[in-house]
């Protein structure tokens, strides 16, 4: 019997059933923030399931076969960062309700253009604080299609471009239909898919294939030290990557869907505490398979490489087609907030009397056309380490206004400043991936993050003190 064809069918009927039973919108709150009344343990599971769903487990173990421990400075920098959104997340709540906020982008735009009266800014504001954030769930998007795209390659034995066409369709109609419900839906039984193989297949694995441990002293000392990927890395990462929760949309759409102050201020506690494990287990499958195979495997092949030699065709079929299952979940999440991101605010939505249809069906196309976007560079640039750093590190830019929105109610008057101070942070980052690219110099698209977080601080900062004076 085919264990992948058993395992995705039963999978699809679990789908369509909580789909029919639980997925009902009547308004568009319903459909983009769960109509801000989702409790704590739905949020605590889909904030999870994005955190070390799929895209992030065969992202850290590929980056675990590549660099060892310099994966855990991800995990590390998140829970920091959760820790430091836990103080914002009622405030984040608080504001959505009041000024009936649907995404990150429309915050800083509301924030920053109070009172703005001249009609060419304030477009480009907006335009550059969207733009930005798109080409970020961009590349996060294309990881997961990289990943879908390679498992279902190796179950079914189709090429690389038909099994990323398939990953796109499946996610495009399932995004287009659903909204945040389904999102929700689908997080909590791919979250419980990734505990399972933790369990049962990743820890036993790693113990076996390791002699409980003691063979990864094998490995280069780079590895085991954490600094493959330089000390900048290491060491920038969890200082800059930290406050860059407080600017994924992802993780404002969760806050802002919901049910009280309270739950979004524990969903950020339970959830920072909760995923460091993850981050540690996923790079040790990574290193794992490089002591078992060796230093020529294709790192994109590590996860199902892993599983192969740890599971029979029972658990192997189970495994492949829930990490499918976790990877479209965070596809169509990501894909959702992008095009309620686009359509919110590239468009004249807040101030139209359009009908909810007019705007389901301008969602529905911004998803088709955003994901084709992101299967377009899913099939030009095929690396999930390097797609999935360069999303999570583009996000960094917005920290430094993020944090001066939340914590200073007058923002708005700073508003030239604050897009300057993003423009020079994106020009910096744009001119290394540029140049990384272009050299193949991979390492650099791994730091950029740190000299243009540096840069839009500075700008930011000597341009509040300037205009104090």
């Amino acid at each position: 019997m085919n264990w992948f064809v058993f395992w995705i069918v039963v999978y699809l009927i679990i789908l369509v059933y909580f789909t029919i039973k639980h997925v009902k919108y009547a308004d568009i709150d319903a459909y983009l923030i769960n109509n801000r009344n989702t409790s704590t343990t739905a949020l605590v599971f889909t904030t999870l399931a994005t955190f070390v769903g799929g895209g992030v487990c065969m992202g850290l173990i590929a980056m675990g076969y590549t660099s060892g421990f310099a994966a855990v400075a991800i995990g590390l920098a998140y829970v920091l960062g959760f820790i430091i959104l836990s103080f914002f997340a009622g405030q984040i709540r608080s504001i959505g309700e009041r000024k009936k906020i649907y995404s990150f982008a429309e915050f800083l735009n509301r924030a920053y253009l109070k009172n703005h009266r001249l009609s060419s800014f304030p477009r480009a504001f907006s335009g550059l604080i969207s733009g930005i954030n798109i080409v970020i769930f961009f590349f996060l998007t294309a990881a997961q299609f990289v990943g879908m795209a390679t498992l279902l390659s190796y179950a079914f034995g189709v090429g690389y471009v038909y099994a990323a066409a398939i990953s796109f369709f499946i996610v495009i109609l399932y995004t287009a239909i659903a909204g945040l419900s389904g999102v929700i839906i689908t997080d909590i039984i791919q979250f419980s898919v990734i505990c399972f193989m933790i369990v049962f297949i990743f820890v036993p694995g790693i113990w076996l294939d390791t002699n409980g441990l003691t063979a990864l002293a094998n490995l280069p000392d780079t590895f085991l030290k954490g600094t493959h990927e330089g000390w900048i890395f290491l060491i920038g990462l969890p200082l800059l990557l930290s406050p860059s929760v407080l600017t994924r949309m992802d993780i404002w759409q969760r806050m802002l869907a919901a049910r009280s102050n309270s739950t979004a201020k524990k969903t950020a506690l339970i959830s920072g505490m909760s995923m460091l494990p993850f981050y540690i287990i996923f790079p040790l499958v990574g290193m794992t398979i490089r002591l078992t195979l060796g230093p020529d495997v294709d790192p994109n092949d590590a996860t199902h490489l892993f599983l192969e030699k740890n599971t029979g065709q029972i658990l192997l079929g189970f495994s492949v087609i829930g990490l499918l299952a976790a990877l479209m979940s965070s596809a169509d999440s990501f894909l959702n907030i992008v095009a309620i991101t686009a359509i919110r605010d590239f468009t004249k939505w807040k101030y139209s009397s359009d009908s909810n249809s007019i705007h389901f069906k301008r969602i529905r196309i911004a998803v088709v056309f955003f994901g084709a976007i992101a299967l377009a560079m899913a099939l030009y640039f095929s690396d999930i380490v390097e797609l999935f750093i360069a999303g999570i590190t583009l996000n960094i830019l917005f920290a430094p206004i993020c944090l001066f929105a939340l914590i200073k109610k007058d923002v708005y008057k700073y508003k030239f400043i604050a897009f300057y101070s993003i423009l020079s942070g994106a020009v910096v980052i744009a001119a290394f991936f540029i140049y990384g690219f272009v050299t193949l110099q991979e390492d650099i698209l791994k730091i950029a993050f740190v000299p243009a977080t540096v840069v839009a601080a500075i700008v930011l900062i000597t341009g509040v003190v300037l205009k104090k004076k």
